[in-house]
């Protein structure tokens, strides 16, 4: 049986994970060729990761998905507290990530060491999360949830509508997209 909510998790967490990887090839790049990396887009990039994994993507984890979960596979309970606590501090995580390059666009090349350090971190913090999600939790779902709890669900996680999971941007962000696809490197870009 195809669940939809756990394909827009999986394809959610694959565009997730190829933003994470196409920031941290740009800032290699930007490295290798004694550069400075494009500030605006690495801008748009992290804009982008505050807006949908952690204000939609989150939510309906922590909000719908993980409090059936608890009721329906109680042994999952400690996979799923460690997770919201990795929901909770998402918010402070990308404003600190946002806040480096701040500096570093602002302080200049002093400043370099420690964006790149906190943007590995941070991708390595992440994409252990979406691990631990995709290899306990979404599993333990597909087995305790029921028929009815997936409708549910379903609805509420097909409105999330990522542009990078193949759905066409609403107007308001359709420049943030061009702007990341025409300068960002693979997978997510031309650049």
């Amino acid at each position: 049986m195809t669940i939809r909510t756990l394909e827009i998790i999986r394809d959610e967490h694959q565009a997730l994970a190829a933003m994470l990887r196409s920031l941290s090839m740009m800032l290699a790049h930007a490295r290798r060729h004694g550069a400075l990396p494009d500030f605006d887009v690495l801008r748009a990039m992290l804009f982008y990761i505050d807006e949908f994994p952690e204000r939609l993507h989150h939510p309906k984890e922590s909000e719908l998905l993980f409090p059936l979960i608890r009721a329906r596979a109680p042994a999952l309970a400690g996979v799923l507290d460690r997770l919201d606590a990795d929901h909770a501090r998402g918010e402070q995580a990308i404003r600190d990530l946002e806040h480096e390059m701040l500096a570093f666009e602002v302080m200049g090349p002093s400043r370099r060491d420690a964006f790149e350090h906190a943007v590995q971190r941070y991708v390595g913090f992440y994409l252990e999360h979406m691990a631990l999600e995709e290899d306990a939790v979404l599993p333990g779902a597909r087995a305790a949830l029921t028929p009815d709890d997936w409708l549910a669900l379903d609805a509420a996680f097909e409105a999330n509508r990522d542009p990078l999971t193949g759905h066409e941007p609403g107007d308001d962000y359709r420049d943030l997209f061009r702007r990341i696809a025409m300068a960002a490197p693979a997978p997510i870009g031309l650049g």
